[in-house]
């Protein structure tokens, strides 16, 4: 599959299709993780002069979810769209300074206050933006928040993404 990096012993080594020609003999953790899908990883036996070819299935990440929200500044706000796949979160807006695109993996904080139909999203090392419905519905915010978070948890749960994960 494209852009699956591959990882041996928890070491990148390396995009598909790729060889190790120098990977010693014994037990290995071979980690597969292709963009938009969940990681896959295995331990194998690897055998002096024998050659081995991995045939792997993976489970896609769907997401495409976007809302229309307002920004709000410390002083006014701004009007824009949220969109989220799984390649990250994007907010798109007339005022092009304000605008960004995160990985989901980036997020250091995501969350819904709910009784105040607000979206807080905060980038890891990064910016903390405020959004609510132009409408001032809460139920949009939690639809968007809960289909992001159910793709953000897969990708972070999968072994060689996230913080710390080789990636």
């Amino acid at each position: 599959m494209p852009d699956t990096s591959v990882f041996i012993d928890r070491t990148f080594v390396g995009t598909a299709p790729l060889s190790a020609p120098d990977l010693r003999p014994g037990t290995h953790t071979i980690l597969l993780s292709p963009a938009g899908h969940e990681s896959r990883s295995e331990q194998v036996e690897i055998v002096a002069g024998e050659e081995r070819v991995f045939a792997v299935s993976f489970m896609e990440i769907r997401l495409d979810a976007a809302i229309d929200v307002i920004h709000k500044h410390t002083f006014g706000s701004c009007a824009g769209r949220l969109r989220a796949s799984p390649g990250g979160v994007t907010y798109a807006t007339a005022d092009r300074s304000d605008a960004f695109t995160v990985a989901l993996t980036d997020l250091e904080t995501f969350e819904v206050d709910y009784l105040n139909a607000n979206l807080r999203l905060k980038i890891r090392r990064g910016k903390t933006y405020n959004f609510t419905d132009p409408d001032g519905n809460a139920d949009r915010l939690f639809v968007f928040h809960r289909d992001v978070e159910k793709a953000r948890e897969r990708l972070v749960r999968s072994p060689g993404r996230g913080p710390g994960g080789g990636r």
